[in-house]
């Protein structure tokens, strides 16, 4: 029996894959080749998660892999309307990056609560200067994602005594561990209550721009909005505009319209808005950690068993059983 041929898009660190050495001809290639051997592959591992070529190189007709599989949570990179139409499996690295991410916003939170930024320039100053703190207990986050990440990042700020409004994308009123998922429809009225609003939404045609001028403008002065999900969920220069007139009181962002952010962006230089280049959900070992998931899942699919983390093509994510 011939052994399957894996296409891996990407090789910037390559991924362990060792456990596939005499099971399968794994072929790296970069975006130039990604048309010319999409046809002879069998499963494509999208390892450079960044990159929107598989988009463009997909091919309408003839042979696919049937299976591809992405090392990120979000899938919008890759999905094209062929991709979406034909019958080829998409799975993504859901399990890997949710604590992490969860943890970085946690993290995120408390620095902001406490002014550790604040604390640091007054060190650098060499001033001493006593100030009064947010106490983080009691505040109220509405984290808006109901997927596994906003389900970690929420029951990670439950731990810290934040009170959490969790959105989804439909209602889901007996939650064993949020009680009630709120509909996307109830964004609008819970925003005048937060004290910290958290984007870890997939993107969708639904979500794409959610957060504008209008919903900026319902969040209170003493908002913080955080966002861990994708770029162009957030129209970045009414962000810009909600910071520079203290519309809200500050602002994360992890991701952006347009990674990487050149240097000359204005975005590095908004008062109250902290940068970060897309790491949220980047700890130590990640990538072995991606590697091994991928290849469990390539022992289920050499098995002919079902594949783990099996995304839902026209939602865009993988639906919450």
């Amino acid at each position: 029996m011939t052994a399957p041929t894996v296409l891996v898009l990407g090789s910037d660190p390559p991924p362990k894959l060792d456990r596939l050495t005499g099971r399968a001809r794994v072929i790296f290639t970069d975006e130039a080749s990604l048309a010319d051997r999409l046809p002879t592959a069998d499963v494509l591992l999208a390892w450079d998660f960044t990159s929107g070529a598989i988009r463009d190189a997909w091919p309408e007709v003839g042979p696919r892999p049937g299976w591809v599989h992405t090392a990120s949570a979000g899938v919008d990179q890759l999905l094209c309307p062929a991709l979406v139409a034909d019958d080829t499996v998409v799975t993504n690295a859901r399990g890997v990056f949710e604590q992490p991410i969860a943890e970085y916003v946690a993290g995120l939170v408390i620095a902001m609560a406490k002014d550790f930024h604040g604390s640091w320039e007054l060190q650098r100053q060499r001033r001493w200067q006593h100030r009064e703190t947010l106490r983080l207990a009691g505040t109220r986050a509405v984290v808006v994602g109901s997927g596994p990440i906003g389900r970690a990042v929420g029951a990670t700020l439950l731990a810290l005594g934040v009170k959490v409004d969790l959105v989804g994308r439909r209602e889901r009123p007996d939650d064993p561990q949020f009680g009630l998922v709120h509909a996307s429809e109830a964004l609008n009225g819970l925003l005048p209550q937060a004290d910290w609003v958290v984007c870890a939404a997939p993107l969708t045609d639904a979500t794409r721009g959610l957060f504008d001028k209008a919903v900026f403008g319902l969040m209170p002065p003493r908002a913080r909005f955080l966002n861990v999900g994708r770029g162009p969920l957030v129209v970045e220069a009414d962000l810009v505009a909600a910071l520079r007139e203290r519309r809200i009181a500050g602002a994360a962002l992890d991701v952006f319209q347009h990674e990487p952010l050149t240097v000359d962006s204005p975005l590095w230089d908004v008062p109250g808005l902290l940068v970060s280049p897309h790491m949220s959900g980047d700890t130590l070992g990640w990538r072995d950690a991606l590697a091994e998931q991928f290849q469990d899942n390539f022992d289920r699919w050499a098995a002919g068993e079902p594949l783990l983390n099996v995304v839902d093509k026209r939602l865009g994510y993988v639906p919450v059983q």
